[in-house]
């Protein structure tokens, strides 16, 4: 094994296909260079070798520079936010309150509505609209809002007329906001009402059921704008009266909860009848983060829940107050505010018993007590709950009445920061809102909000009125990147207070098949599911706690969605971003990715910006180097009309990166003469005669491209190619193009060759060959070019089965060549997917899966090698059967842990199919494999042992490439052997039913690092218990309880005949 000289045939075979893979490698590497003009290239950047400076980027400089100009965007948002606070408050204050009001105003799903007469409908009228590319395209107003009230809610409610009313004195300042800062997108007002404001003006559309089931106060940035973070324990009554339609309320009443529960919240959700049953019982005793992982768990569970027995509310409590306790005692959860929630059909006592021992006197936990079904027998004692322990009340009789009731314990969890007149700043994690219309697109943002309190004087009690905020597109944040700065490899990336992503190239919040849609945990993405090389969170708990510093670790990192691999070494730097709970990292690869290098010309040396070529001009579409979006008279500009105006100096007042400008002008100036190069080539009939080579494009460091077509370009054969369309093969804000990539790892001199897996599961019609340009010739040198050429497959192929018929015999005959039956050829690349091959379906393919007999003796010899790479983003095919459980279309294996632990490795293959049941795509961890040549090995051969006869193989590695020659003797049926795949292995973490230890129950307890948020206001001692929304203006009594008589209250009126104290107690309604 591994040695020509076994045999005489072996050794024929040898020498046959050296002789074959120095033929291709030199045809090939010659078409290449030529067409490429690599040659050329690299000459033209070596004469300025002398006057350039290479110097190594500081990366802690970087990224700090990198946090300042971050933290002043979201300080302009956050100013913007400011105004329209200030503007609604006092609007609110000059206002009075009128419930005859008649108001028409433009409602977002009215507008431009006619009648059956073609009139416009009431709450319509004409509303202009234009398209807007600052909006996506979207028709919008620029001059007004519009105002959008959930279907559920009266358009012409009192109240809504009244908010409506007064908040219309915030167009003024929508407007003036975006003529201040053009960069703004979306900036709204939620109402406490339910009403929810936005500008521009922007018509809403219902869906097919005539429903938009928007509703702003169920908001993320609304709930964490209105409320501090809170400890929250559910407990739901299942004794024998929930049955049926009550247990069905219950339910929702609590996925409702959980619903108003945000990232920097903490929960468990209780069952009780004689005996307590926690949903999840391996949570027993504790809180989890309030996560979108961690409530659709428990969702799943509710369904589980049946009524039987009596209902035990004494020891309920008592568990919820002992698990609240001892959480925030050892400073676990949000330590902050704290809530029960009650859900039941009533209460046969007070409890004041418990309440005495667990919460009197400071009442830190709050009661919200849920009546659930029409009759109130035991209503009273629930609404004393409440009232003695600054809750709230609520009755729920239908599915119809859950949201609204849920949604009022958030104002009476708001009032403490209301009464301390607190306008704290709340930032969210990365979203893609998509409620307005699917033309908007899946743009990932941020949003800035603040709540607006009432200034009048009615009450000491404070009122809500509700939560301004603005969108920050993430992308703009992406612009703030010197790309040209971190190499080819390097990266920015952003993190939230709780570790989780707010901007990652890694990260991939849509499903991969092309919609638009969201996967439903893709905001709660942790850095150390991206990162996942970093074991022990050092990088990510360091930005968590906002440090400043570096941190070094071997990466893996995978291109070309997911099937190549590259590994490096990076190091990190991070630091904060003041004003906001986020922290920003720069990660650098090291070798070429630590240094860059300065030229230095002038415009006159060599490029007139007044005549830019076409070519340059659309490459430089693809990075910021002047910021266009700042000011109103600059949007219409291009990038390279941009960079005009900048150099002649006719708009002082544009801002663009004069140090990237220069390197561009740099690169054009040297990259210029390959423009001629290529044109002679062109214009040469004899040369490409058959056009074999469609398409010659380079690359530089800066973002500048150049192309060249030999082709008509209706005659491509990939027209995608250097596309919008081809995200992976154009410069962008975030990466390089991926032919640049690669080749920047080859050896300095080689090409790297491919078949791009968009057009290989396809027409499988092209093969992309592209070298990088170093200034230098040692590892310190940057990349500063690559070149590359788009050729036809067939044009490709037939080169190599040219070159294969090729042999030492004078009279010509060939003993061997790869038309012989006896042998199969295959070309494959340095991760094993075969390029050439005489069964063509086979190309583009793993080669594992053809040859899996070769591929693993391959992997066994260290010919290649196997990296195993996880994906914490995964989405596996679950099918839903008619049992409780879905199952998935898998192969399983289960291994048996102590006789108590399941754990579940299922393999999912393309192949299997189901006939029965749906299926849906469900998030998932999964590990994979992915494979790389050894380039130490230029040429071994192998022996297998297939069901009593051997197959002999031998691989060569072509000169100057990334690809190998695979030769197969195919005397010998191997065919039974395994194939080797890329398909992913999901790990499922299946929990034991009798051990609370397993591996799944110890993920859903672990709390990675977080910070919690600086501003807390979890009770205010003026704050009586919780008030009526229609009552706000009315002064609410006070409820103390008297810690000497368990049932007896100190304020005499909490003593006086219950039909007297609905009279006068405003909790108790």
């Amino acid at each position: 094994m591994g040695d020509c000289w076994l045999n005489c045939n072996l050794y024929v075979l040898c020498s046959s296909v050296k002789l074959w893979a120095s033929a291709f490698g030199g045809e090939i590497k010659s078409i290449s260079a030529k067409y490429s003009g690599s040659q050329l290239l690299q000459k033209k950047y070596k004469e300025f070798e002398k006057s350039v400076r290479v110097e190594e980027i500081d990366g802690l400089k970087l990224v700090k520079n990198l946090a300042v100009k971050m933290e002043e965007v979201f300080r302009k948002k956050a100013e913007a936010t400011r105004r329209l606070v200030e503007a609604a408050e006092e609007a609110h204050h000059q206002h009075e309150e009128n419930p005859d009001l008649q108001y028409e105003y433009f409602n977002a799903v009215l507008i431009n509505e006619v009648d059956e007469m073609g009139n416009n409908v009431e709450l319509g009228g004409e509303f202009l609209l234009e398209p807007n590319d600052h909006f996506n395209n979207l028709s919008v107003n620029l001059s007004l809002s519009v105002v959008q009230v959930p279907t559920n809610m009266y358009n012409k409610d009192p109240d809504i007329v009244n908010g409506v009313y007064w908040s219309e004195a915030l167009n003024k300042v929508f407007v003036d906001n975006f003529e201040r800062d053009p960069t703004l997108i979306w900036q709204y007002f939620g109402s406490a009402k339910g009403f929810f404001r936005q500008y521009p003006g922007v018509k809403w559309h219902p869906d097919e059921h005539g429903v938009i089931g928007f509703d702003c106060r169920n908001r993320k940035w609304y709930i964490q704008a209105a409320t501090s973070p809170k400890d929250v324990v559910i407990l739901v009554d299942v004794s024998g009266s929930m049955k049926g339609l009550r247990l069905t309320i219950a339910r929702q009443t609590v996925s409702s909860i959980l619903d108003t529960l945000g990232d920097d919240d903490f929960f468990n959700v209780i069952a009780y009848n004689q005996e307590i049953h926690y949903v999840e019982p391996c949570l027993n005793g504790t809180l989890v983060r309030a996560d979108r992982t961690n409530k659709d768990h428990f969702r799943e569970h509710l369904d589980k829940l049946f009524a039987k027995g009596i209902g035990l509310l004494g020891e309920a409590l008592a568990e919820a107050f002992t698990i609240l306790n001892d959480f925030n005692q050892t400073g676990r959860g949000s330590v902050c505010s704290q809530a029960i929630m009650l859900v039941t059909d009533g209460a046969t006592e007070m409890y004041d018993d418990v309440f005495e021992k667990y919460n009197w006197p400071e009442r830190k936990v709050r009661i919200f007590p849920y009546l659930i079904g029409r009759e109130s027998a035991f209503a009273d004692n629930l609404k004393w709950m409440a009232c003695a322990n600054k809750g709230y009340f609520s009755q729920i009789s239908t599915l119809a009445d859950v949201q609204e009731n849920v949604m009022r314990y958030l104002h009476v969890m708001s009032r403490p920061k209301v009464i301390d007149h607190e306008h704290d700043t709340v930032w969210t994690e990365a979203y893609v809102d998509s409620a307005l219309n699917e033309k908007a697109g899946p743009s990932l943002m941020t949003t800035v909000a603040m709540p607006v309190f009432s200034t009048k004087n009615e009450t000491n009690q404070g009122i809500l009125l509700g939560v301004v905020g603005t969108d920050i597109p993430l992308q703009e944040l992406m612009k703030l990147i010197p790309k040209h700065m971190l190499g080819i490899h390097g990266y920015a990336f952003a993190i939230t207070n709780n570790g989780y992503i707010l901007t990652h190239p890694d990260l991939r919040p849509l499903y991969q098949d092309g919609q638009k849609r969201r996967k439903p945990n893709y905001s709660s993405v942790d850095l150390s599911e991206v990162e996942w090389e970093d074991k022990d969170d050092i990088l990510r708990n360091a930005m968590v706690n906002r440090r400043t510093g570096t941190f070094s670790m071997e990466v893996k990192k995978t291109v070309d969605r997911g099937r190549r691999v590259l590994k490096m070494h990076n190091d990190y730097y991070y630091t904060d971003i003041k004003g906001t709970p986020f922290s920003v990292g720069v990660a650098l690869s090291r070798g070429h990715g630590k240094y860059f290098f300065r030229g230095n010309v002038s415009v006159e040396a060599g490029i007139d910006v007044e005549a830019c070529d076409v070519t340059v001009c659309l490459c430089l579409g693809h990075r910021t180097y002047c910021n266009t979006e700042e000011q109103h008279e600059h949007r219409h500009l291009t990038q390279i009309q941009a960079i005009k105006l900048f150099l002649t100096g006719r708009r002082p007042h544009l801002k663009c990166d004069r140090e990237l400008i220069q390197e561009v002008l740099f690169d054009a100036v040297v990259t210029a003469p390959l423009e001629a190069y290529w044109t002679g080539l062109a214009l040469n009939k004899s040369e490409n005669s058959d056009k074999g080579v469609e398409i010659t494009f380079l690359g530089t460091r800066t973002g500048l491209s150049r192309t060249n077509l030999f082709v008509p370009g209706d005659q491509l054969s990939n027209q995608d190619f250097l596309t919008a369309e081809d995200k992976e093969g154009v410069f962008n804000a975030d990466h390089f193009p991926l032919w640049y990539k690669r080749a920047a790892e080859q050896v300095p001199g080689t090409f790297v060759y491919s078949i791009p897996f968009s057009t290989a599961l396809e027409n499988k019609s092209v093969v992309l060959a592209s070298t990088a340009i170093q200034l230098l010739d040692d590892r310190k040198s940057p990349i500063v070019a690559a070149v590359g050429i788009q050729m036809k497959l067939e044009f490709f192929q037939r080169k190599f089965w040219t070159a294969c018929r090729q042999c030492t015999a004078l009279d010509g005959k060939c003993s061997i060549s790869c038309d012989n039956g006896d042998i199969n050829c295959y070309l494959i690349d340095n991760n094993g997917f075969i390029l050439v091959t005489e069964e063509q379906s086979q190309t583009g393919l793993f080669f594992g899966e053809v040859e899996g007999a070769v591929m693993n003796k391959l992997l066994q010899m260290g010919s290649f090698k196997r990296i195993t790479l996880l994906d914490y983003q995964a989405l596996c095919k679950e099918y839903a059967g008619s049992s409780d459980s879905a199952q998935l279309d898998t192969f399983s294996a289960y291994l048996w842990f102590s006789q108590l632990l399941w754990f579940l490795i299922s393999f999912h293959t393309h192949s299997a199919q189901r006939s029965r049941g749906k299926t849906m795509m469900v998030p998932c961890d999964t590990e994979y494999p992915a494979f790389v040549s050894e380039r130490t090995i230029k040429e071994t051969t192998g022996n297998i042992e297939c069901e009593g006869c051997v197959r002999s193989f031998v691989i060569q590695q072509i000169p100057s490439s990334n690809l190998f020659m695979v030769v197969v003797d195919n005397k010998c049926d191997c065919s039974s052997a395994p194939p080797v795949t890329m398909d992913p292995i999901e790990i499922m973490y299946i929990l034991s039913r009798r051990n609370t230890d397993s591996l799944k129950c110890d993920r859903l307890k672990f709390q990675k690092d977080r910070k919690k948020p600086e501003s807390c206001h979890p009770f205010h001692p003026e704050q009586m218990c919780g008030v009526r929304p229609s009552m706000e203006l009315h002064t609410p009594l006070q409820c103390k309880p008297l810690k000497t008589e368990p049932t007896r209250l100190l304020d005499p009126w909490c003593n006086v005949h219950r039909d007297q104290r609905k009279a006068v107690d405003p909790c108790w309604h």
